[in-house]
C-alpha cells in the first residue's frame, strides 16, 4: 500500500514538475497524456479513484484522532501498538492527502495551460488579423493617393477642355456674328441687284420707246 502510494505520489510530482516548468517537449507530451486522460472513462475512474483514496484518508484521519481519545483517556500513556498504528496511520493519511492535492494541483495546471494555450492562439491570430489589417490599411492608402493623384490630373485636364470649350464657344459666336453679317450684306447686295434689274428694265424700255421715236421721225 505504502509503495504504491509513494510511486503514484512521485508520478503525480513528476508531472506537476513537469507542467509546471517547459523542459524541451516534455510539457507537450504531458499535456496529451493528461488530456487523453480526461477522455472517454478517464474522469469517472479519476473520480472514483479519488473517492477511494478520500474515504481511505478520512478512515485514518478518524482512527487517528480514536487513538488520541484513547491515550487521553489512559493519561497520555500510549501503548507501542498504538504508537506504531498512530504512525502509521499518519503517514497513510499524509501520502493520501499529498497525493489528493497534487492531483487537484495537476488539474488545475492542465486547466490554466490550456487556457494560456487558447490565449496565445488567439493572440497569434489577432496580431495576423492586425497584420493583415494594417497591410490593407497601407495597400487603400497606396491606392487613395494614386486616385488622388489620378483625380488632380482629370481635374487638370478637364480645366485645359473647358478653356479649349470656351475658346471654341467664343470663336463660333465670332462667327456666327460674321455670318449675320455677311447674311445682311448679302441681303443689301441682293435687293441693290433688284433695284439695278428694275432700273435696267426701266431704261430698255426707255431706249426702246426712244429708239420707236426716232424711227417714226425719219418715216
Amino acid at each position: 500500500m505504502f509503495q504504491l502510494l509513494f510511486l503514484v505520489l512521485f508520478a503525480e510530482a513528476a508531472v506537476a514538475f513537469l507542467l509546471a516548468i517547459k523542459v524541451g517537449p516534455l510539457r507537450d507530451l504531458t499535456m496529451k497524456g493528461v488530456d487523453g486522460m480526461k477522455m472517454g472513462r478517464g474522469p469517472a475512474t479519476v473520480k472514483t479513484l479519488a473517492c477511494t483514496m478520500a474515504v481511505i484518508l478520512a478512515s485514518s484521519v478518524y482512527s487517528l484522532l480514536q487513538i488520541q481519545r484513547r491515550g487521553a483517556r489512559l493519561g497520555g500513556n500510549v501503548s507501542p501498538m498504538d504508537q506504531v498504528l498512530w504512525r502509521t496511520h499518519l503517514l497513510e493519511s499524509s501520502l493520501i492527502g499529498y497525493t489528493l492535492f497534487l492531483a487537484i494541483l495537476i488539474d488545475r495546471l492542465h486547466h490554466y495551460l490550456k487556457k494560456v494555450i487558447l490565449l496565445r492562439k488567439t493572440v497569434v491570430t489577432s496580431r495576423e488579423e492586425t497584420e493583415r489589417l494594417q497591410t490593407e490599411n497601407r495597400t487603400l492608402r497606396e491606392s487613395e493617393a494614386k486616385a488622388s493623384t489620378e483625380l488632380k490630373k482629370i481635374q487638370r485636364e478637364l480645366a485645359t477642355f473647358n478653356e479649349k470649350l470656351q475658346k471654341v464657344k467664343n470663336e463660333s459666336l465670332e462667327h456666327e456674328k460674321k455670318a449675320v453679317t455677311a447674311e445682311a450684306h448679302v441681303a443689301a447686295l441682293q435687293k441693290q441687284s433688284e433695284e439695278l434689274l428694275l432700273e435696267y428694265d426701266r431704261l430698255l424700255e426707255d431706249n426702246q420707246m426712244l429708239q420707236a421715236q426716232v424711227l417714226s421721225y425719219r418715216e
